[in-house]
């Protein structure tokens, strides 16, 4: 029986010399593969309980290259382009330009090697620019990349506090940095995704199933997003030195309160309590209730001052990192009732 791709086709077990149970394989596929007899096909059980087969040799040699020809787009959307071939999980980046040394093009390409990871110039000739990838998807843990982002935003929270209370902007320093250093750890993340959904051996490596690497996004998107109003409420202060000591207790108390939160969601990736989970998203929506019912006040008296506007901002961004916060916890009993699911025939 011939099979095209994306077909399906049923097959017979064949019982060899009573102790052996053989398979055939559809011929056009073997020689799409190239294989040969005595060719390895590297044999995979799942924990459905499917089996996928790949040829080894298939898998050694594999190489994603996307070729991107300025000719045939925008100048101005280069370093978008380049975004979408490294988020796609392209292995080498081959840039077809008539002149390599046009200025725009350049700054597209240290903008993308400086917002991303792994990726370096290789080789450059009067009409190409080769960007290749020098790390392996599989060889960094997504739980390592969500760690450094929790690492970033805790850092910078506690040095919100630190500022708001002691009236020192100076702990405010590097701010784009660390923005930057968050956005280029999603960016990995995002890529690991790209790969492990469509490679089963990176996956494997990882030690994730495909349904946790999309969770693992979700949980590191959450934190990006919190990243960002912290990034913003620090940039205001700074920006806001002579009412920086009219903060309200209130919210400084709130946002530590958050903090503590986020710090034992992040302790719950690893054990996973439900308890312990739903306690701190509770925690995150009383948060929240009284963050509004502040904002309401503050409205309710309808003229605000300079102070009171700056308070209110730096509320709603509190309110929305509580808001994620929550989200994080939601993302986290995903994983776990994942975890815990049966799966019977």
């Amino acid at each position: 029986m011939r099979i095209e791709p994306r077909e399906i086709s049923l097959r017979k077990l064949q019982l060899t010399g009573g102790v052996t149970y053989t398979l055939s394989l559809p011929k056009p596929w073997v020689e799409n593969m190239n294989l040969q007899p005595q060719d390895f096909v590297r044999i995979d059980w799942r924990p459905s309980g499917a089996l996928r087969l790949t040829p080894l040799e298939m898998l050694e040699n594999q190489e994603k290259v996307i070729n991107i020809n300025t000719n045939n787009i925008p100048k101005e959307s280069v370093h978008d382009h380049l975004m979408g071939a490294y988020l796609s999980g392209a292995d080498s980046i081959r840039i077809l330009c008539p002149n390599p040394e046009d200025r725009l093009l350049q700054k597209h390409i240290r903008r993308f090697l400086k917002n991303t990871r792994g990726f370096e110039t290789i080789d450059e000739t009067d009409n190409r620019i080769i960007l290749k990838c020098l790390i392996d998807s599989s060889e960094m843990p997504l739980t390592a990349s969500i760690n450094r982002m929790y690492s970033q935003l805790s850092s910078l929270t506690k040095d919100i506090i630190s500022a708001a209370t002691e009236q020192d902007i100076r702990l405010l320093d590097e701010l784009d940095e660390r923005e930057a250093e968050v956005d280029a750890l999603l960016y990995l993340v995002e890529r690991q995704l790209s790969v492990a959904l469509e490679s089963h051996l990176v996956a494997s490596s990882l030690k994730i199933t495909r349904n946790q690497a999309v969770e693992y996004s979700n949980l590191a998107r959450s934190l990006e997003r919190m990243m960002d109003h912290a990034y913003q409420i620090a940039q205001m202060i700074k920006a806001s030195k002579k009412i920086v000591n009219q903060i309200e207790t209130s919210l400084i108390s709130q946002l530590s309160s958050w903090l503590n939160t986020l710090k034992l969601l992040m302790i719950n990736i690893r054990t996973r309590n439900s308890i312990e989970i739903e306690e701190s998203r509770q925690i995150l929506k009383s948060t929240q209730k009284e963050i509004l019912e502040y904002e309401n006040k503050l409205i309710e008296e309808r003229k605000l001052s300079k102070s009171d506007l700056f308070n209110f901002r730096i509320s709603e961004s509190i309110r929305r990192m509580c808001a994620y916060a929550r989200d994080f916890g939601e993302i986290l009993l995903n994983l776990k009732l994942y975890d815990d699911m049966i799966v019977k025939n």
